[in-house]
C-alpha cells in the first residue's frame, strides 16, 4: 500500500504538470497527500521541517544561477546580439544546410549561457525563413530546435552553464567541467545520430511530396536585419561566459582552499562555506556576471530604453523556473522519506551497475516530472549517498557520476508534459500530433547517448 501511495503521488504530479497547472502549488499538495495517507499526524511537521527546508536549500543554492542566466539571455535578446549570431551562422553554413544551421546556432547560444526559452524565440523566425525557402515541412522545425537547444549543450558538453550541469556539483563535489572526454564523446554521439535522423526525416518528406505546408499559425514577420551588431562583438559575451567558467573553476579553489571561513567582526558568527560543494555554482555565477557586463558595455545604447522592463521580465521568469524546480525538489525529499520509497530503493539494489542504476533512476524521475532539473534533483536528493557509496566501491570517479546524472536528466525529460516542449510547440504554432513524434525520437537519442557514454567508460576508462 505504501508503494502505491508513492506511485500515485508521482502520477498525480505528472498529470497536473501535463494539464498546465502550477507545480509550485501542486507539488506540496501531492507530497502532503502521500504523507496524509501514510502517517496523518506527520503532515504539518513534514511540510515545515522537510518540504520547505529542502525547497529553501534548493533556492539558496541555485536561484542566482537561474537569475543571472535569465538576465544574460534577455540582454542578449534585447541587444540584438542573438539575431546577429543566428544570421551570421546561417550565412556561414549556407541556407542549403538549413537543419545544420539551426542546430548550430541553438547549440552556440545555449552553450554560451542563453536560456533554452530565449533560444526558441530568437531562432524560430530564421528557421521559418530557411524551411520555407527550401520547402522543408514546418513540422520538422521543433525537433531541429530541440536537437540544438535541448540536448548536448544542455548537459553533455563540459563547462556548459545550463542548470542541468550545475546541480550535480553540489552532490558530488565536482565542477561543471566534470568528465570532459566522456561529455564531449556523448555530445558528438548525439549530434551525429541526431543529424542523421533529421536528414532522414527530411528526405522521407521529399520522397512523399511533402513541403513546408500552408495554413500555419504563428508565422513570424520577415526578419529585420537592419542595424545588426557585428558578429564578432555579438559573440564575445558568449565566449566570455565559456572562458570565464573555466577560469573561475580553476581560480576559486586556489583562492579559498577547501573551506572558506569569513568573520566580518569579532562579535559576528563565522560564515563557513565548503568550497568543494560550491565551486561549480560560484564559477558559473561569476562567468555569467562577466557576460552580462560585456553586453552592457557593448550595447548599452541599444538596451538602455528596455533594460528596466527586460530585467523585470527576466527576474520574473527566473523566479518561476527556480521555484518550480525547488517545489519538485521538496516533493522528492518528502517522497524519498516515505516507507513506500524504500521498496523503490531496494529494487534498485538489484541493478548491479552503479552507473546504470543512476542513469535509470534520474531519467525515470525526469520523465515522470517532465523536468530535467526537477527529476535529477529528486533522484540525487533521495539516492546520491547510495550512488556515491556504490561508485566508491567500484572505484568510479565522481566526475563520471556527475556526467551520467546530467546526461540522464536530459533524456526522458522531454515527454509530452515537459514545459520546454509545450513552449516550443506553442511558439511554432504546431501541435503535439504534428511534431511530437520527431521530438520524442530526439529524446530517445539523448537517452541512448547516456548508455553509450557508460559503455565508453567501461571499455576505455576515459573520463
Amino acid at each position: 500500500m505504501s508503494f502505491i501511495v508513492c506511485i500515485a503521488a508521482l502520477c498525480f504530479l505528472m498529470f497536473v504538470a501535463y494539464r498546465g497547472f502550477s507545480v509550485i502549488l501542486f507539488a506540496p499538495i501531492a507530497a502532503l497527500l502521500a504523507v496524509l495517507l501514510t502517517s496523518p499526524q506527520s503532515v504539518l511537521p513534514i511540510y515545515s521541517g522537510l518540504f520547505m527546508e529542502n525547497m529553501v536549500v534548493f533556492v539558496k543554492n541555485y536561484f542566482p544561477v537561474f537569475m543571472l542566466g535569465a538576465l544574460f539571455g534577455k540582454l542578449i535578446e534585447l541587444s540584438g546580439f542573438a539575431k546577429s549570431i543566428v544570421h551570421s551562422v546561417v550565412k556561414l553554413l549556407g541556407a542549403s544546410r538549413a537543419m545544420l544551421s539551426i542546430v548550430a546556432v541553438c547549440a552556440l547560444l545555449t552553450y554560451g549561457g542563453v536560456s533554452l526559452f530565449v533560444v526558441v524565440f530568437a531562432v524560430y523566425p530564421f528557421a521559418v525563413e530557411l524551411f520555407r525557402e527550401l520547402d522543408i515541412p514546418k513540422r520538422l522545425i521543433p525537433p531541429t530546435i530541440a536537437m540544438g537547444a535541448f540536448t548536448f549543450t544542455m548537459d553533455s558538453l563540459p563547462g556548459t552553464p545550463q542548470i542541468q550541469n550545475i546541480i550535480p556539483t553540489t552532490f558530488f563535489k565536482t565542477t561543471g567541467m566534470a568528465a570532459p572526454i566522456l561529455g564531449t564523446l556523448g555530445a558528438l554521439f548525439i549530434l551525429a545520430v541526431g543529424m542523421t535522423f533529421l536528414n532522414w526525416r527530411r528526405k522521407s518528406a521529399i520522397k512523399a511530396g511533402e513541403g513546408y505546408g500552408t495554413g500555419h499559425i504563428n508565422e513570424p514577420e520577415p526578419v529585420n536585419l537592419d542595424h545588426l551588431a557585428h558578429p564578432a562583438i555579438a559573440i564575445l559575451p558568449l565566449v566570455a561566459v565559456g572562458v570565464g567558467n573555466l577560469v573561475f573553476t580553476n581560480i576559486i579553489p586556489k583562492l579559498y582552499g577547501d573551506t572558506a571561513t569569513v568573520q566580518l567582526t569579532e562579535q559576528a558568527k563565522p560564515i563557513v562555506q565548503p568550497v568543494s560543494r560550491m565551486v561549480g555554482i560560484w564559477a558559473v555565477e561569476a562567468a555569467l556576471l562577466v557576460g552580462i557586463l560585456m553586453v552592457v558595455l557593448f550595447a548599452w545604447n541599444t538596451i538602455r530604453a528596455k533594460f528596466a522592463e527586460g530585467s523585470r521580465s527576466a527576474i520574473a521568469g527566473a523566479l518561476l523556473a527556480s521555484l518550480n524546480t525547488a517545489s519538485e525538489y521538496g516533493f522528492g525529499s518528502v517522497i524519498s522519506a516515505l516507507p513506500g520509497f524504500l521498496l523503490v530503493r531496494d529494487a534498485l539494489q538489484y541493478v548491479p551497475n552503479p552507473l546504470i542504476k543512476e542513469a535509470v533512476s534520474v531519467t525515470t524521475l525526469a520523465g515522470i516530472t517532465g523536468s530535467a532539473s526537477g527529476g535529477m534533483s529528486i533522484a540525487l536528493a533521495a539516492m546520491s549517498d547510495q550512488f556515491i557509496a556504490a561508485a566508491n566501491a567500484a572505484h568510479i570517479p565522481m566526475e563520471v557520476l556527475h556526467r551520467v546524472a546530467a546526461m540522464a536528466s536530459g533524456g526522458m525529460d522531454t515527454l509530452p508534459h515537459n514545459g520546454a516542449v509545450i513552449t516550443l510547440l506553442a511558439v511554432t504554432g504546431l501541435t503535439h500530433r504534428q511534431s511530437y513524434k520527431d521530438i520524442f525520437a530526439v529524446t530517445c537519442i539523448k537517452t541512448l547517448a547516456v548508455f553509450f557514454v557508460i559503455l565508453v567508460y567501461y571499455l576505455t576508462g576515459l573520463v
